[in-house]
């Protein structure tokens, strides 16, 4: 499976979270930091939804750039 996470850049570190995983985040002080602990958080989340009995919510979530002009 394929899951999408969202970085965000904050003022002093990262941080990510997987939309279609609610309450899998991670941070860290740089961006491959934050993509190391995003990934490992997407294993322990699911690691723990096994361990529960409870299946995955199916990756749906996508991403999309738009470009905008202003009048």
């Amino acid at each position: 499976m394929k899951y999408l996470f969202v970085v965000e850049k904050g003022p002093r570190n990262y941080s990510a979270y997987v939309p279609d995983l609610p309450g899998c985040v991670a941070t860290g002080k740089t961006r491959k930091e934050v993509e190391k602990n995003i990934r490992a958080a997407i294993v322990f989340h699911l690691q723990g939804l096994k361990a529960d009995g409870t299946p995955p919510h199916p990756p749906e979530a996508y991403a999309q750039y738009q470009e905008v002009t202003l009048p």
